[in-house]
C-alpha cells in the first residue's frame, strides 16, 4: 500500500508538470495574441476620446471640414444652383445635371439628395462642436464662432437654394428628430440667429477672431436682403474692407478645389452663355452671356470645333481659369459687403451711391480666384429703376461667379422686384432637346419622406 500511495504521487507530480508545461505555452500564446490582437487602432476615435479640450478643438476642426464640402471643397450646390440659375451649363453625361440645366428637377435627383444632406451635415457637426466647446474649450471663442458662423451659412444657402418645406429645427441639438417643413423666410431667421451669435462671439481683435466676425457679418447682411431688411442689411457690412475675404483652402492631402475639378479639369460643367449648341446658334432668353461677354472678371475659352471636349463626349465645353486645382474659394469677402451696400443705396434712390459703389470696384478690381481682373470703364447711369436694378444684378453676378449667390438672386427678382420667372430665368429651346422647365429652386428630395411630417415641398414658389 505504502508503495503504491508512493508511486501514485510520482505520477501525479509527473502529470501536474506535464500540464503545467503544456499551459505555458498556451498562456504565451494567449498572451501574445492579446497583445497583437489588442493593438489601439488610431483611426477610430471613441466618445471617451473627445470628452476634453483636445477633443473639442477637434470636433470643431472636423465641422470646418463639412463646411468646405458645402462650397468649392464638394460638388455643392454653388455648382448646381449656378446650374440650375445660368452660371453653368452641362456638359456631363450625368441626368441629374442635365435635367437641373434644363430645370425640371425630380425629386430622387441623387445629387441634390447628397447636397441637401452635406447642408445637414453642417449643421448636425457644429451643433456638436458648439456644446464640446462651451464645455471643455469655452475659451476657444474664436472656433465657436466658426462654428456659429458655419452652421448660419448653411442655413442661409438652405434657404437660397431649395423650395419651401425644409424639415429642420433650431433647436441647436445634434440629435435627430422629425422636424416639421419650414418655410425659406423661417429658415433665414434660424440663419440671422445663428450668424448674429458667430457675431457676438467672435469678437477678440486676433486675425482668426477678425475674419470670423467679418465673414459673419457679410453673410448676415445677405441674410438681411433676403428677408428685406435693406436699412439693417448695410449696417452689418460697414468698415469691411473691400480686400477682405474668409476663404476655404485645399490641399492634395484633404480635398481639391471642386469648382475647377468639374469645371475646367472634367469638364462637366460649362460656363453658362446667352447663346448654346456646338454651332452656337441657339438664343437662351434671359441668361447672362458669362462666357461670351469678354469680361475681365471671368476669362473664358470657348470651342467650336477640333475634338469635342465635354464630358459627355457631345458638347464643346467653355472653360475657365478662374480656379486651379489648389486655388481658395471666398465664401465671403469685401465685394460681398459694397454689393450689399450698393443695392441698399438702390433701394434707397441713391443713385450716385449706387454707381459710385459699382465704379470704385470696376477701377480698382481685387482679384478673384487666380485672375486679377484689368480696371474697367465706370459705368453709367442707365437712367430707369428696372435698368438700374438689371444692371446691378448683372455687375453682381460677374463678381460672385460661381459662389452660391446667382440662383438666391434670381429668385429674389421675382420676390422682391416683381419681376416674374419668365423674365429672369432661362427660357426657349434647351440644347441637349425639349424646352427649359419652370423650376426657380432645387426640391426637397425624396429621401425626406421617411419623415412622417414631411409629404414634399410646401411649394416652388421663388
Amino acid at each position: 500500500m505504502t508503495s503504491i500511495r508512493l508511486q501514485g504521487r510520482r505520477l501525479g507530480k509527473r502529470v501536474a508538470g506535464a500540464c503545467a508545461a503544456l499551459l505555458l505555452p498556451l498562456l504565451a500564446c494567449s498572451d501574445a495574441n492579446d497583445r497583437l490582437l489588442g493593438v489601439t487602432d488610431p483611426d477610430i476615435i471613441n466618445p471617451t476620446d473627445i470628452v476634453n479640450a483636445d477633443g473639442a478643438i477637434a470636433l470643431g476642426n472636423g465641422a470646418i471640414a463639412t463646411f468646405r464640402s458645402i462650397t468649392g471643397g464638394g460638388e455643392s450646390t454653388w455648382l448646381f444652383g449656378g446650374l440650375l440659375a445660368d452660371e453653368w451649363s452641362t456638359s456631363s453625361t450625368f441626368i441629374q445635371n442635365d435635367e437641373t440645366d434644363q430645370r425640371f428637377i425630380q425629386e430622387f435627383n441623387s445629387s441634390v439628395t447628397g447636397m441637401l444632406r452635406d447642408l445637414y451635415r453642417v449643421r448636425t457637426r457644429t451643433n456638436e462642436a458648439i456644446a464640446s466647446l462651451r464645455e471643455y474649450s469655452p475659451n476657444s471663442t474664436a472656433l465657436i464662432g466658426e462654428m456659429y458662423l458655419a452652421r448660419g451659412f448653411a442655413e442661409m444657402q438652405l434657404a437660397l437654394d431649395f423650395c419651401n418645406g425644409i424639415p429642420i429645427n433650431n433647436l441647436g441639438s445634434p440629435e435627430p428628430s422629425n422636424e416639421t417643413p419650414k418655410t425659406n423666410q423661417q429658415v433665414f431667421q434660424y440663419a440671422a440667429a445663428s450668424l448674429d451669435s458667430a457675431i457676438a462671439t467672435a469678437t477678440g481683435t486676433d486675425a482668426t477672431s477678425v475674419q470670423v466676425n467679418r465673414a459673419a457679418r457679410v453673410a448676415r447682411g445677405r441674410v438681411a436682403l433676403a428677408l428685406g431688411a435693406f436699412t439693417e442689411a448695410a449696417g452689418f457690412v460697414t468698415g469691411i474692407p473691400s480686400s477682405f475675404a474668409y476663404q476655404h483652402t485645399f490641399s492634395l492631402t484633404t480635398s481639391n478645389n471642386t469648382i475647377w475639378g468639374q469645371g475646367l479639369s472634367a469638364r462637366r460643367y460649362s460656363v453658362g452663355d446667352s447663346v448654346e449648341g456646338n454651332a452656337r446658334n441657339i438664343r437662351v432668353t434671359n441668361a447672362l452671356p458669362f462666357a461670351s461677354a469678354g469680361d475681365p472678371r471671368l476669362p473664358v475659352t470657348i470651342r467650336t470645333s477640333g475634338a469635342i471636349n465635354g464630358q459627355d463626349g457631345q458638347t464643346y465645353a467653355r472653360t475657365t481659369t478662374m480656379w486651379q486645382q489648389l486655388t481658395p474659394v471666398d465664401v465671403a469677402n469685401g465685394i460681398d459687403a459694397r454689393m450689399i451696400e450698393a443695392e441698399v443705396a438702390l433701394r434707397a434712390g441713391n443713385v450716385t451711391q449706387w454707381l459710385g459703389i459699382h465704379n470704385a470696384l470696376r477701377a480698382a478690381p481685387p482679384k478673384l480666384g487666380e485672375i486679377q481682373p484689368a480696371a474697367m470703364p465706370a459705368l453709367v447711369d442707365p437712367g430707369s429703376e428696372a435698368a438700374r436694378v438689371s444692371l446691378h444684378f448683372r455687375e453682381k453676378a460677374f463678381w460672385t461667379f460661381s459662389r452660391g449667390q446667382r440662383l438666391g438672386d434670381m429668385r429674389r427678382l421675382i420676390r422682391q422686384y416683381g419681376r416674374t420667372e419668365a423674365t429672369v430665368f432661362p427660357q426657349g429651346v434647351h440644347y441637349k432637346g425639349g424646352n427649359y422647365g419652370t423650376d426657380v429652386n432645387l426640391p426637397v428630395v425624396q429621401a425626406e419622406r421617411n419623415n412622417p411630417n414631411f409629404t414634399g415641398c410646401i411649394d416652388r414658389n421663388p
